[in-house]
């Protein structure tokens, strides 16, 4: 827990009111609990006077405890905040989902801003149970991917956040058939095919029976999987808006990155650069793929030394990404991760190691590359 004088949140106390937090004592003793009242005038001075302190945590809102946390308390509130998206998207059924989302998108939001490269580390360390749950985790990636290429792209930050909203919620009638699908090696079924093939339009009417009423959000989410040779589907468009525009190549680029029963992840560099190559020269395959980097943070490479390393930070161009050492050039792990600049030839990228060869971290291994 992180404290604050109470002198210093006195604007939100009325005396006779309940507290909308606890009142701790200097050693942290609660003396008032939430929704106890403060009696009087003179009661209140006399905490102010003690040196009454309230939490944090109660005080400020999603956004504001994420911009001042500490980093090494990032990785944490990662794995906090995405779990609280993946449980509203679950209630996608349930009365008040829309609310619930927004309660849940704004510290993730707030998280991607304060630092990216953390962000782009969750899309590429998929850890977890990554086949059951691959509709939860591939909403939540593609909306990361669609925030920060928006960005690139010069887009207004009302203009990422729907980006990030429409990528979350475009296959939300699909999620529980997204693992399904993931977990099995056969092609889909007829059943399937027909519930893929109408997922765009089911999960429009979800969306508007929730009380969403973006018409720019519905329309993407409804028109993502249209492609401009007019092969894709529901309606074989050839020409979308930018927003389903963008959110259809961020979903093709981020499953790229996941694995599946019938197939392994497919590495960043090799994502990237095919879909550069299917497309070559378009603005937004561009941003994507100058935002993520040749190496992005979150992908094992093998450096000159020998090293094998985790790339933790972008660097000053797309191909000399800062890293952290994880494994000796004799292969032996080492104790703490050290930190090494890729622009320096002697730890050069000399290759990337491919994502089923990657070692599964655990969260003290993973906050240890981090802040090494």
């Amino acid at each position: 827990m992180q404290f604050t004088p109470l002198s210093q949140v006195q604007a939100r106390i009325r005396v006779g009111a309940p507290l909308p937090f606890g009142v701790h004592d200097h050693d942290h003793t609660l003396l008032l609990a939430r929704g106890q009242q403060v009696g009087s005038q003179a009661q209140l001075e006399a905490l102010f006077k003690r040196g009454a302190l309230v939490d944090l945590a109660e005080v400020l809102s999603p956004a504001e405890r994420v911009a001042q946390a500490r980093r090494e308390d990032l990785p944490g509130l990662w794995n906090d905040c995405l779990g609280a998206v993946h449980d509203s998207l679950r209630q996608a059924h349930d009365e008040g989902f829309r609310d619930a989302l927004e309660a849940s998108s704004a510290p993730v939001l707030a998280l991607v801003a304060r630092d990216p490269d953390l962000a782009i580390l969750q899309v590429l360390r998929q850890q977890g149970n990554a086949h059951v749950d691959y509709g939860l985790h591939h909403a939540t990636h593609s909306g990361i991917t669609g925030w920060l290429v928006a960005r690139r792209l010069g887009w207004s930050p009302a203009e990422c956040e729907r980006v990030f909203k429409t990528a979350l919620t475009m296959n939300i009638s699909m999620l529980e058939l997204q693992g399904q699908l993931a977990q099995q090696t056969t092609p889909p079924t007829d059943e399937q095919r027909l519930a893929i093939h109408a997922h765009p339009q089911f999960s429009r009417v979800m969306l508007e029976m929730a009380g969403v009423t973006d018409a720019d959000w519905l329309l993407a989410v409804e028109q993502h999987h249209e492609a401009p040779d007019g092969s894709g589907y529901p309606l074989g468009l050839r020409t979308v808006g930018d927003l389903a525009a963008l959110v259809r190549r961020v979903d093709i680029y981020t499953a790229k990155l996941s694995p599946r029963a019938g197939r392994n992840a497919i590495a960043a560099d090799k994502a990237g650069r095919t879909m550069f190559m299917q497309e070559p020269g378009h603005p937004m395959v561009a941003a994507l793929v100058k935002e993520f980097g040749v190496y992005p943070p979150g992908c094992m490479v093998r450096l000159a030394s020998g090293e094998t390393a985790m790339v933790v930070q972008r660097g000053s161009t797309v191909t000399t990404p800062i890293v952290a050492v994880l494994g000796s050039s004799r292969g032996a792990a080492l104790a703490r991760p050290l930190r090494r600049d890729t622009a320096q030839p002697a730890y050069a990228v000399h290759g990337v190691l491919p994502p089923e060869d990657s070692p599964c971290l655990a969260p003290d291994q993973l906050l240890a590359a981090l802040t090494a």
